[in-house]
């Protein structure tokens, strides 16, 4: 009897050793702001004044001559950049089913501003080259290569809307040449703040508010945090940036994580640390996005084209986020949204131009692949932007409608108001047939979060997820999760546990009093 009770003894008390130690603090583990603001805190400074450059002293009549210049100097440069996803707006990807192809942004279809063929002389504002406007573009013409939208610190220079990549009339070339040095904040901004063709439109998490944040928005980025740029994570190796966008990339390839700076065990707690084999920083550490500025979560296509007085009109919420246009319809703003979530395990599908659609079905823009049990998976927020946009209703297929248009009678829809003409124009643009009818279909485009991560006091807290009622996680159903999950075998061996720990206290309490007390009846 005595043994057995030994033995219940060393069990309860092993047990409640591992319930506990999962929560015991382990000094030394945690990685503080202070050892990242040190870490990152010393800033590479250029050796060379550009602006003592004799090479530099000079009125520049075109971008092309500073870029010729920047070479003359750094003479390998320009053959770097012009192997990047960054020049050539697509890369070398396997899709299932398909082979292995060249996609990206030059051709892949999104629920966005749809799509970028036909529509170059707008769209390139975000690309780093010159002169882009149609499907004549020279690749490999190195002295369209834009160096100073990423390297400019001088606030002098800026592309031009509707120049095909060009800089504005405003931009003062010299003054932008002889600044140039580490890319800043607004250097990457200038592209990625705006996708969708507005601040923080697109992404939900990439803000213009974060080129002077504060540490409640951003942690990393914030003046008053790391102070981080957004090259310390993003490090370039010959002008590849690692960091890829999975609405355009399909290959677990140049990808960035936060343990590429923190380790995988980064917290002082061990059931913390636990979570990290399934669950991704991101999700934890960034509650909500669009933080400090509204992002668009719905765009509904069907509605552009009411005019006022036979011209284009817009509407704007009390933020000045554009809820209608007549070219692009209504758009529906939130802030402070929190992301939906998914399994990813670094690879994506994407919707091919010609893929058949089910007009039943909401269709999926891009894919992002994993579950459970795929030992690669974690758990990433994200935001969904959802949009009803057209497609062909006889070809069953989404459809490219040629937008924008220099003016009035070409084609563009922006211009026209004319989507069967626009679309026909469009799919001729992408050697693709069109039944000339048309009609609208709901489409999902998913977007990972990566920015925005809070201070830690703000993180997910553990009842968020581990509760039956409307927990942050109650779509993803492939997996048990205590706490919100109901299993009866699970249940009982669990209360069995806990009874059994407080009938061993118990056992172990009433031996220690027998025992007390028949010592004191042998003394007397």
């Amino acid at each position: 009897m005595k043994n057995s009770i030994n033995v219940l003894l060393f069990l309860g008390v092993l047990l409640f050793a591992l319930i506990i130690g999962r929560y015991l603090t382990l000094p030394g583990e945690n990685y503080e702001l202070a050892e990242l603001k040190e870490k990152v805190g010393d800033k590479k400074v250029s050796s060379v004044n550009h602006s003592a450059l004799a090479a530099l002293q000079r009125e520049f009549e075109s971008p092309q001559q500073v870029t010729e210049t920047c070479i003359s100097c750094h003479t390998e440069r320009h053959k770097e950049i012009m192997e990047t996803s960054h020049w050539n707006w697509e890369e070398e990807t396997f899709i299932k089913d398909k082979g292995v192809m060249y996609i990206g942004k030059k051709d892949l279809l999104n629920n966005l501003c749809i799509g970028v063929t036909g529509n170059e002389n707008t769209c390139m504002k975000c690309h780093i080259g010159y002169g882009w406007s149609d499907e004549n573009f020279d690749f490999d013409e190195y002295r369209n290569i834009d160096c100073l939208v990423c390297h400019d610190n001088s606030g002098k220079y800026a592309k031009g809307k509707g120049k095909a990549g060009y800089p504005s009339d405003k931009s003062n070339l010299t003054l932008a040449a002889q600044s140039v040095s580490s890319p800043k904040r607004s250097n990457c901004g200038s592209c990625h703040f705006f996708g969708g063709g507005g601040n923080n439109a697109k992404h939900g998490d990439l803000d213009v508010a974060m080129v002077e944040g504060s540490r409640e928005l951003d942690v990393h980025m914030g003046v008053d945090g790391a102070n981080m740029h957004c090259v310390d994570c993003h490090q370039a190796d010959n002008h590849k940036i690692p960091g890829q966008m999975y609405t355009v990339s399909s290959n677990n390839t140049d990808r960035l994580n936060c343990e590429s700076c923190h380790n995988e065990t980064p917290h002082a707690k061990n059931i913390l640390n636990d979570h990290t084999v399934k669950v991704s920083c991101q999700t934890c550490h960034i509650p909500e996005y669009a933080r400090e500025n509204a992002t668009i979560m719905r765009w509904d296509w069907s509605t552009a084209g009411d005019l006022w007085d036979d011209k284009p009109y817009f509407e704007d919420d009390e933020d000045g986020n554009k809820t209608y246009m007549s070219q692009r319809g209504s758009m529906t703003w939130e802030k402070n949204v929190k992301p939906e979530y998914a399994w990813f395990n670094g690879t994506a599908g994407h919707y091919l131009l010609g893929d058949p659609v089910d007009p039943t079905n909401s269709v999926k823009m891009n894919t992002l692949n994993g579950e459970f049990a795929d030992g690669h998976s974690k758990i990433i927020p994200v935001k969904v932007h959802r949009a009803n946009q057209l497609y062909d209703a006889d070809n069953l297929i989404l459809v490219q409608p040629q937008l924008t248009s220099m003016s009035k009678g070409d084609g563009g829809y922006w211009k026209d108001f004319d989507w069967n003409n626009s679309v026909g124009i469009g799919m001729k643009n992408v050697n693709a047939e069109f039944s000339g009818k048309l009609d609208f279909i709901e489409t999902e485009l998913y977007l990972p979060v990566n920015h925005q991560v809070a201070p830690v006091e703000e993180s997910v807290q553990c009842n968020e997820c581990h509760t039956r009622e409307d927990g942050r996680l109650a779509g993803l159903n492939d997996f048990y999760m205590p706490g919100r999950d109901k299993n009866d075998f699970v249940d009982i061996a669990g209360k069995a546990a806990i009874i059994l720990s407080i009938l061993v206290i118990i056992a172990h309490a009433t031996l220690r009093i027998l025992a007390s007390r028949n010592r004191k009846k042998d003394n007397s």
